[in-house]
């Protein structure tokens, strides 16, 4: 009799990771320890284990991965630089006398930071140091306030650009090609972080407006829950306001507007991204706002003209015209770099620099560990039939493709509960996705659904990360029970959001379409 050591080894890794270990060594160790009993069974044949150093060579080679560690250099600069502060302060002046307004304002600040950090972390940590106290000491429910903080900090996860979407477009462009491959197709077709980004916009921004809905209703309702502020706050000028939430947004548009137009890769956007981020962080370092806001101009000038009007000095027709033009584009270029320059130097001194270094290194390096690691563990799953073992549970689905679909969003959910969304991405997904694809399924729709699914692993007890990081942060009136229950409605919430996409899938894909 042959032993199903795939579903033994699955549930190997979810006993272990349960147990506490460190997620990229168990991920190793279990499949060390069943490519070893595999081959002694006679079930695993170790030249499998000679594909690992190409696997390896393409993870840390990949184009779309690449682009993570700058994207996570943007997200802590501007947690450190405190624009998250910032907008809370002013959003909440700006909503508080309403009822349910500050729950609305710390939705609206998670959705700024979402598509300007991308770091579930560090908003969840600033909103609970910094709103929720505020909330508390103005009569909200521990609980409604808790959920709103934690669920509003994950916002970071579906909107772009994030950590997430950017390990599924590269996992899902891998899988939606196997899939055309074994269709006979040769003339593959890929799946681009654009387009991902493109497809997450809207879903997000609905994610966004069902939780402010969600708290208005429940604040009109029962006005007791989520109360108007009672403190005597000034509403904000407009500069204020426009001082707080326009640098972002410039950010914002600089990165996606890139993507999403095709103008650049997403490491460029990234590149991007985290030199805006430096300018943004010297306005808390004492820089004038007129320098950064020359230095931006001086950037965003030499980006068009140099687009429109190239200069190639290598030519020998050039004018006398392309070398002024030259100059010109120098001494942008130069008038930038210098002010940057000076930004690092001030950020050295502050220690500002060190620790989004260090906090960079340390998170780009636990993203890349479990991805490695998880392509060994996919090598050896398949090695020893896994494969195959879900490409038949899939098949005998009752329903077809619907009823594929609807148990592999249902295994994706309950994972979550237990697996952080890196080693559902990177372990389950390359194996359920492409015989979903071979049923006729939409790749770029299924990726907003997985995404959308995957954001509420951050939610689910025991081992939703925001609430790890609520707990961490949360004033010591807040209990971990009121935290668990105050999630619970944002969670049945997300899953709503999910039938939503589910009934009307144009809300991912029409924006995609038209894009590309």
């Amino acid at each position: 009799m042959t032993l199903p050591l795939d579903l033994f080894m699955f549930g190997a890794l979810v006993a272990f990771i349960l147990l506490g270990y460190p997620v990229a060594f168990t991920i190793a160790g279990v499949a060390t320890g069943f490519a070893v009993l595999g081959f002694a069974l006679g079930q695993f044949d170790l030249q499998f284990m000679g594909a690992m150093g190409q696997r390896f060579f393409g993870v840390l080679t990949n184009p779309v991965l690449t682009a993570i560690p700058l994207f996570v250099l943007m997200g802590v600069i501007l947690e450190k630089s405190r624009i998250a502060e910032d907008l809370l302060e002013t959003m909440g002046r700006l909503f508080g006398r309403m009822n349910g307004g500050l729950g609305v304002s710390v939705v609206l600040v998670g959705a700024l930071l979402a598509a300007s950090t991308g770091i579930v972390g560090a908003t969840v940590v600033a909103m609970g140091l910094i709103a929720l106290p505020t909330m508390l000491r103005n009569g909200y429910d521990p609980k409604l306030a808790s959920g709103m903080v934690c669920t509003a900090g994950t916002l970071g996860q579906i909107i772009p650009p994030s950590t997430l979407l950017i390990i599924l477009a590269d996992v899902m462009s891998n899988a939606f090609q196997q899939a055309q491959y074994a269709q006979g197709k040769f003339s593959i077709e890929t799946i681009s972080v654009g387009q991902t980004f493109a497809a997450a916009m809207v879903p997000g921004l609905l994610l966004v407006l069902i939780y402010c809905l969600y708290i208005l209703g429940r604040a009109w309702i029962s006005p007791s829950v989520a109360p108007a502020m009672s403190e005597q706050v000034e509403k904000p000028t407009f500069e204020e306001i426009t001082s707080a939430v326009i640098p972002p947004i410039l950010l914002i548009i600089a990165v996606l507007g890139s993507i999403l137009g095709g103008i650049a890769s997403p490491n460029e956007a990234a590149s991007v991204g985290a030199i805006g981020a430096i300018l943004l962080a010297g306005r808390r370092l004492g820089v004038s706002t007129k320098t950064i806001v020359l230095a931006t101009a001086a950037l965003l000038i030499l980006a068009i003209a140099a687009t429109l009007m190239p200069v190639r000095l290598q030519r020998s027709d050039i004018s006398a015209g392309g070398y002024i033009l030259a100059v010109i584009y120098a001494g942008l270029a130069l008038f930038a770099f210098g002010v940057v320059l000076h930004i690092l130097l001030i950020a050295i001194r502050d220690g500002l620099l060190k620790a989004a270094l260090l906090s960079t290194m340390t998170v780009t390096s636990m993203i890349f560990a479990t991805i490695l690691m998880a392509s060994f563990f996919s090598l050896v799953f398949v090695g020893l039939g896994g494969e195959d073992r879900v490409h038949e549970i899939l098949k005998e689905m009752p329903g077809g493709a619907t009823g594929a679909l609807i148990f592999a969003m249902l295994f994706v959910f309950v994972l979550g509960f237990f697996l952080d969304f890196v080693e559902i991405s990177v372990i389950l997904l390359p194996v359920l996705i492409p015989p979903l694809i071979l049923m006729g399924i939409d790749p770029i729709w299924l990726t907003v659904l997985i995404a959308v699914n995957l954001q509420t692993s951050f939610l689910t007890p025991p081992f939703g990360f925001s609430l790890f990081y609520l707990r961490g942060a949360a004033p010591k009136e807040i209990t971990t029970g009121q935290i668990y229950k105050g999630v619970v409605p944002f969670i049945l919430l997300q899953i709503a959001a999910v039938a939503i996409l589910w009934l009307f899938p144009a809300i991912a894909t029409w924006l995609p379409r038209w894009l590309y």
